[in-house]
């Protein structure tokens, strides 16, 4: 068994166009394939979108039936699949379901002249699934017959974006220590960092688990029900259970990347400067000036292998549930205790502040592709 990453996550969302304009517009994503009836996807449409190594299929149900119009009546937008890209996908769909997992779909082949995907599909937690990758030839084909690549490959030098470096997961209370031995006895998973955390009057607990690889990286959440309600009980509550909460990106520019999205409309989170006044005498030195880090409201942190910068964004759904985090890594491998609780009450301060109408994005173009999706 070996898992060597996150293939790809595929969301299923009310509109794809819109949500694909969106993350065009705002982060730089670039269209590169989609899928409908047209090529074997009954019942649904599918856009294939690429930034750096991160890929992401938004999937919206064109009947009432469609497991995507049924997930996004039940929870709104949000990450129904995620991918685990591995070298023997029928392998480790018999080991997973001999394990523990649920068995959804059986290995299947999906070849053209150009490339070969073999692919299958066991149970993760609450509605989310995991299809197992196994590529082999080129690796742009995605799924070759069933998303057709609209645009040649090329190469980006200047995405600002590398690869998914975690996806965070509210788990209703009582379930975080079963979800942790489920990734640890079924895929192998290790757990390698736990925190408690306190926001106010209100507390959750933590758990991370991550794969042999160090390329797939779950935070598990779940509330603590003997203190107030607060941000994860409104997540369950409004997602109607488990699910992600966010997906956090990994850049090499941390600074230049939140400037450049948030002149294209994006929405980040503000620390008080009380946060940043105390932060040279927390730790020191640190690799990116303060000023800089201030003025944006990134967070830094340390574990005992380096530095951590992060963010996170407003939720751009009308349920305040899905959001994105920016993360960058100086040689850090986990998390940061202080920035946990730090991004967490910045999040509070934006669930306690009236909702604000969405910003329309900067940019007026259509995002490439988006008029032949």
């Amino acid at each position: 068994m070996n898992i060597l990453g996150i293939d790809h996550l595929e969301f299923y969302v009310g509109d794809a166009r819109q949500t694909a304009y969106y993350l065009c517009t705002a982060f730089g994503f670039r269209i590169c394939g989609q899928g409908g009836p047209q090529t074997g996807l009954a019942g649904q449409r599918s856009l294939l979108l690429q930034h750096g190594d991160i890929r992401i299929v938004l999937t919206s149900g064109l009947v009432a039936d469609h497991p995507a119009t049924l997930y996004v009546g039940r929870h709104g937008d949000g990450v129904a699949v995620i991918a685990f890209e591995t070298d023997d996908a029928a392998g480790l769909y018999d080991y997973v379901v001999g394990r523990g997992a649920a068995a959804l779909s059986a290995p299947t082949v999906h070849e053209n002249g150009a490339g070969r995907v073999v692919e299958a599909s066991v149970s993760g937690f609450g509605d989310v699934t995991h299809r197992l990758v196994e590529r082999h030839g080129s690796r742009w084909e995605f799924l070759p017959g069933t998303i057709e690549m609209t645009v040649p490959e090329q190469s980006h030098a200047d995405d600002l974006l590398q690869v998914i470096d975690h996806c965070a997961i509210c788990v209703p209370a009582g379930e975080i220590a079963a979800t942790s031995r489920y990734y640890q006895d079924v895929f192998g998973f290790a757990e390698i960092f736990e925190e408690y955390i306190e926001v106010g009057g209100q507390g959750m607990d933590s758990k991370v688990v991550q794969s042999p690889s160090r390329q797939v990286t779950f935070t598990l959440i779940e509330p603590d029900l003997s203190r107030r309600p607060g941000q994860i009980d409104d997540f369950l509550s409004w997602h109607a259970g488990a699910g992600v909460q966010h997906v956090a990106f990994r850049t090499n520019d941390i600074v230049t990347a939140v400037r450049t999205f948030a002149e294209r409309g994006v929405g980040f989170l503000s620390t008080p400067g009380t946060y940043f006044d105390a932060l040279e005498q927390r730790l020191g030195s640190v690799d990116l000036p303060i000023a800089e880090l201030r003025q944006l409201g990134v967070l830094v942190d340390t574990d005992h292998y380096g530095e951590l910068y992060q963010i996170f964004t407003q939720s751009m759904h009308v349920r305040r549930t899905l959001f994105l985090e920016l993360i960058e890594r100086h040689g850090a491998l986990t998390f940061g205790s202080s920035n946990i609780k730090a991004l967490y009450e910045a999040k509070e301060r934006e669930l306690a502040a009236p909702a604000e109408a969405v910003p329309a994005p900067a940019q007026d173009a259509r995002p490439a592709g988006l008029a032949a999706a």
